[in-house]
């Protein structure tokens, strides 16, 4: 089941009484727990109704048992497991034993005034389990990926919408400029300017860039963009500003050694003709990260990004044994960089 229909199910009144949420989206995950919450147990029934387990501290007996028992004082409840053993590929805690059929055994006949969750933080399952085969077979089991670069796009504009408020696409481009791909810390900025735009007001490109701060990672997306282009004044003012938030020049030094290597690494894979999904799912970032660093790519050649990165290691080790004052070896590399460009 793909998390769309699964919503549209919830939505509906259709609710299955086993469900597995595995993922890196948390935040996706969590909002489908919360409508599972709304639509199953009210408010005020929720300390009745509501039972969580962790894998890692209680065997999958206690799980069942307690999935099996029916509900104190309410209608149904909803019990939420998270696990990292039964679903995922993760060991199992020597304090605990678990008995994987006892659980297969309940899946076949589940409680009628019972959901059970299991959320796996985890971008797979481990396919070769038979509890998986179940849950897949079952259509229990819901992937919550890291949305696209468009989609994000797409939910801040829904999101605003919801709120009784408009947002255009050029904030909510700059939006994700200045905050990421992290859908908590987006959430909070979106509602921050909702809150300041008013009913019926419209989210503008304006109250983006004056009221949502710059993520340190993302004040080094664009300090490379400075670097590219040759505008060694706005990076340099751009560095300073890092500094008077007293960021320190080793963590900066780092971000810019992961920019440039993921920079190369996508610069890399696009040449053997990868995909953005693919290169996300290879290198570890989120789809909208691979899209932005795509373009930053473009901008240098793959011989520039090596000796960058090897300036850029010379400069780590200078920093830590005493050899450069961090702030002012870092500047310097700026400073060298920018006049040379990307190419």
């Amino acid at each position: 089941m793909d998390v769309k229909q699964a919503f549209r199910s919830i939505k509906t009144g259709q609710i299955s009484p086993v469900y597995v949420c595995y993922g890196t989206e948390s935040y996706v995950m969590n909002e489908f727990i919360e409508r599972l919450l709304e639509q199953l147990v009210q408010p005020d029934h929720r300390e009745m109704g509501v039972v969580r387990f962790d894998t890692a501290e209680t065997p999958v007996d206690d799980i069942v048992d307690e999935a099996e028992m029916l509900p104190f004082l309410v209608p149904s409840k909803l019990i939420l497991v998270r696990d990292q053993v039964l679903f995922a590929s993760g060991k199992e805690s020597a304090r605990v034993e678990h008995r994987p059929e006892r659980l297969l055994a309940y899946m076949a006949q589940p409680s009628e005034t019972t959901v059970l969750v299991f959320m796996v933080p985890n971008e797979k399952l481990d396919e070769r389990k038979k509890l998986v085969k179940n849950a897949k077979a079952n259509d229990s089991a819901i992937a919550f990926s890291p949305l696209q670069a468009e989609e994000l796009l797409q939910w801040l504009l829904k999101r605003a919408t919801n709120q009784g408020r408009t947002m255009a696409r050029p904030a909510a481009e700059e939006l994700l400029r200045r905050v990421g791909s992290d859908m908590h810390a987006l959430a909070a900025e979106a509602d921050k300017l909702c809150l300041h735009a008013g009913t019926g007001g419209s989210v503008t490109l304006d109250a983006v860039t004056s009221l949502v701060p710059m993520a340190t990672e993302q004040n080094v997306f664009k300090l490379t963009e400075e670097l590219a282009a040759l505008r060694t004044e706005a990076a340099i003012a751009l560095y300073y500003d890092l500094l008077k938030q007293r960021e320190e020049p080793i963590k900066l030094t780092a971000l810019l050694v992961r920019q440039f290597r993921n920079m190369l690494y996508v610069k890399e894979l696009g040449n053997q003709g990868y995909s953005q999904q693919q290169m996300a799912a290879q290198i570890g970032l989120h789809p909208y990260a691979v899209k932005i660093t795509g373009e930053q790519a473009r901008k240098f050649s793959q011989e520039r990004l090596a000796t960058l990165l090897s300036e850029l290691a010379d400069l780590d080790f200078a920093m830590k044994t005493g050899r450069v004052d961090k702030a002012l070896g870092l500047e310097l590399f700026l400073l060298k960089t920018s006049s040379r460009g990307a190419s």
